[in-house]
């Protein structure tokens, strides 16, 4: 039994040629396992041939960056500057406030979390209740101007002019109406103190008794000063008798021209100077 099987392998090593093949070996006879991978095998998608066809025809024109490339020309005024590639940092903001909020602190060990609480509250009921009492949200005012159903805001693109709805529209600013308040206590303090100063300037009107009791007194001082003219020597032999005499007649033409005017007009004002 061994020599059979010894001559089978020798047959199986020789060629047709009946030499011995070289690249055959005996241990070819044992059976081999086959090995097994650990990995699934790859996933090929079954629309795979189908994506690549439509990817071929989107491309219509393959040869379309052959040639210089028609670009448009820089202007002069469009040079480039020092720095401008550069890429620039964003400025750093302010801190809102310089202390933090402290977060509370780890729970020790010993502390253990309050079990077995249950809420009475019907959550359910209070969320219906709460859904039917709320009130309905407005729709957007949109508008839609492509057939893709593109649209915007028409509240905040500026065609509606919601600032004449406000409440306060038209009205005069506050500080506005300080200034116009300022103007008008200053304006007032001037007529003021023109009025007082017309007032002081203006010539005030004498009384009809003030006037009599004037012209009186201006009387007495003529009778005083002509009975002292008239008590004098006719002759006038020294200089100081000659100047005496010529100051009472001038006090004497003065007064009778004060008590003539006095007489002409009742109504007499004086000028404040």
């Amino acid at each position: 039994m061994r020599f059979l099987l010894l001559q089978a392998a020798i047959n199986s090593l020789e060629g047709p040629s009946g030499k011995m093949s070289v690249e055959e070996n005996i241990y070819n006879l044992l059976p081999v396992e086959e090995e097994k991978s650990f990995f699934p095998p790859r996933y090929i998608s079954r629309f795979r041939s189908s994506v690549r066809r439509e990817a071929r025809a989107q491309i219509k024109a393959p040869c379309k960056t052959m040639g210089v490339p028609k670009l448009q020309v820089p202007t002069p005024k469009d040079f480039l500057q020092k720095y401008s590639k550069t890429p620039k940092l964003l400025k750093r903001k302010q801190a809102q406030g310089s202390k933090r909020t402290l977060k509370p602190a780890v729970p020790l060990r010993t502390e253990h979390p309050i079990m077995g609480l249950q809420s009475k509250a019907n959550f359910i009921a209070a969320n219906a209740a709460q859904a039917i009492l709320q009130v309905a949200k407005k729709p957007l005012h949109a508008c839609v101007d492509v057939r893709n159903g593109d649209k915007f805001l028409i509240d905040s693109s500026g065609l509606v002019q919601k600032y004449l709805k406000k409440k306060d529209f038209g009205a005069v600013p506050r500080y506005l109406m300080k200034r116009n308040k300022e103007a008008e206590v200053a304006k007032e303090k001037s007529d003021n103190c023109m009025r007082e100063t017309l007032r002081q300037k203006c010539p005030q009107r004498v009384s009809k008794k003030e006037r009599e009791d004037l012209l009186e007194g201006l009387k007495n001082n003529w009778e005083e000063i002509n009975q002292a003219f008239q008590s004098m020597s006719v002759a006038v032999d020294t200089i100081p008798r000659k100047l005496h005499r010529e100051k009472l007649e001038l006090q004497m033409k003065a007064l009778e021209h004060d008590i003539s005017i006095l007489e002409k007009h009742p109504v007499i004002y004086i000028a404040n100077r």
